[in-house]
């Protein structure tokens, strides 16, 4: 039986400390411990696939919360499955002792354990379509009071609009004219188009 660690994080800028303290406070050696920052949408995730590839009947394998272990209701349902019936891997969920599959193998431990998992599922899902609606009605709003996103754009060169009227008039080519001004050929065109 070996115990290993899942830590997920959902962005590079997002720091995954505080979930790997609490692995190593539970014991879990550091070469046990599968981290990953991608999106908890689905469990597309390099280090996730490793992990259960390396997980064995009998193993057990902790998570911090199970928003961690992803934020689908339904491919977590699936994965508990996966690991907990198919792999037969215990499962722990430190900040949620109900969910301890080590314990309660009896038909009253496993209702509880299953209703609490649904509902946290459920919660983790919704907690995600909530962030992205914030993202959405914040994005939206700072477009209203005039806020770009992305790459501020590069401005024209002084000799734009003398070989954008050489190009108007055939005396030079729109690839000729987009190399002089040091840009790609559809980036000049759009900017002929953009600018009157």
């Amino acid at each position: 039986m070996c115990t290993y660690g899942y830590v997920r994080v959902s962005s590079r800028d997002q720091n995954e400390e505080r979930q790997i303290d609490a692995m190593k406070r539970a014991g879990i050696a550091e070469d046990h411990l599968f981290v990953d920052k991608k999106s908890g949408k689905d469990f597309d995730r390099p280090q996730y696939k490793k992990m259960m590839k390396k997980l064995r009947k009998g193993d057990v394998l902790y998570i911090l919360s199970v928003d961690r272990l992803g934020r689908n209701y339904k491919e977590i349902l699936h994965q508990w499955y996966l690991l907990t019936k198919k792999k037969e891997v215990y499962i722990v969920v430190l900040d949620m002792p109900l969910l301890d599959t080590r314990r309660g193998g009896d038909l009253m431990g496993t209702f509880i354990a299953d209703i609490v998992l649904q509902i946290l599922s459920f919660v983790a899902q919704n907690e995600r379509e909530n962030i992205r609606c914030r993202q959405a009605q914040g994005i939206a709003a700072a477009k209203a009071r005039g806020v770009r996103f992305g790459r501020p754009e590069k401005p024209v060169p002084p000799e734009f609009d003398i070989l954008k009227e050489k190009v108007k008039k055939g005396e030079i080519t729109c690839t000729a004219a987009a190399h002089l001004c040091h840009m790609p050929r559809t980036t000049f065109r759009w900017k002929c188009r953009k600018k009157p």
